[in-house]
Formats: structure tokens, sequence, C-alpha cells
């Protein structure tokens, strides 16, 4: 049996689940979340906890049991605490600032970059960090992804917008020899 799989999802209080022909909504206080799982598995929900169990034992239905139930916690997680994603810009004049639903970047280029952020995500940013918030796990993820790309970390002065806490290994450069 799927080790992820198996465990139980605890229901935290303040949040509903509606089952319904393989459709599963989440409600929580900060927003809802639709799934639609595969056929072949089964979810129940009893005493505060979802079960999902799957149909048979092949390879496929195992990987497909633990994603299911990875994906349903994580709609469980985002309605009720949300997820968040932090990023730090790093270079001389690299900033950030929230215009209404626009995201304005001035990183080294000569011209601004404008984002334009989802209806579902929150971006705050305060000069050279920026915080994108929302319930959707993959979005949050998928956002702030396409943010970190406008301009990656570069490895020789370390200059660019990364993750907060990352590491980017710097590389040396190139020295000139004596003839």
């Amino acid at each position: 049996m799927s080790r992820i799989g198996k465990n139980p999802i605890e229901i935290p209080d303040g949040v509903s689940i509606d089952l319904n022909d393989h459709n599963i909504t989440v409600v929580g206080q900060k927003g809802s979340l639709e799934f639609s799982y595969n056929k072949t598995m089964t979810v129940t929900k009893s005493n505060g906890n979802l079960v999902i169990d799957r149909s048979t034992d092949e390879s496929s239905q195992k990987a497909l049991h633990g994603t299911t139930r990875q994906l349903i916690q994580n709609m469980v997680i985002g309605v009720s605490k949300g997820f968040v994603k932090e990023l730090e810009l790093i270079g001389v004049g690299y900033q950030a600032s929230v215009q209404g639903n626009l995201l304005k970047l001035q990183l080294g280029f000569s011209h601004d970059i404008f984002f334009d952020v989802p209806p579902s995500i929150t971006i705050s940013a305060e000069r050279t960090s920026i915080k994108v918030e929302g319930i959707d796990k993959q979005l949050v993820g998928i956002v702030a992804a396409k943010i970190r790309s406008f301009r990656p970390p570069e490895p020789y002065k370390g200059k660019g917008v990364r993750y907060k806490g990352e590491y980017v290994r710097s590389k040396q450069g190139k020295t000139v020899g004596a003839k």
C-alpha cells in the first residue's frame, strides 16, 4: 500500500467537504477549491477524517493513490491556512512594487516588467522582497516561478530574483593567465 496514500486526511474545524460522483469540493474560511479525482479511487469521510482507497495494486494505481491523497491534503491546508512563497531581489537598483493588480519589476533591463497577477493570488512587495499568497498551492508555485524566471539568479555575482533562503553557488569567473 502507498505510504502516503494510506494516511488519513484530518479535517480541521471550519472546513467542510462535499463528495459527489468523483468530485470533491473543499470550503474553508479562505475560499473554496474543487477537484475531480480518478474513478478508480474511492474517497470516504468518517470520524472527521478523509480516507482514500484504490481498487487495484497496479503500479499506476499506487502512484495515483498517493498523488490523489496529497492533492486533497493541499486543498484542505489551502482553504484553512493558505500557502506563501517569498522571493527576494538581489542587485543594484532591483526593486518591485504593486500597482493595483499589476506587479511592477525593475530588474536591470532597459524597461520595467509588468506582471498581471491572477485573481486568486495576493502579492505584496516591499522594494526588494515579494510575497506571493493564495489557497491553491500549485498556482502559488507557478506564479512565484514565473516571477523568478524574469531574472533568475546568476552564479557570478549572485544578482537576480531568488526564493527566500535559496542558496546560489557562486563561480570564480575568468582569470587572465600571464604568458
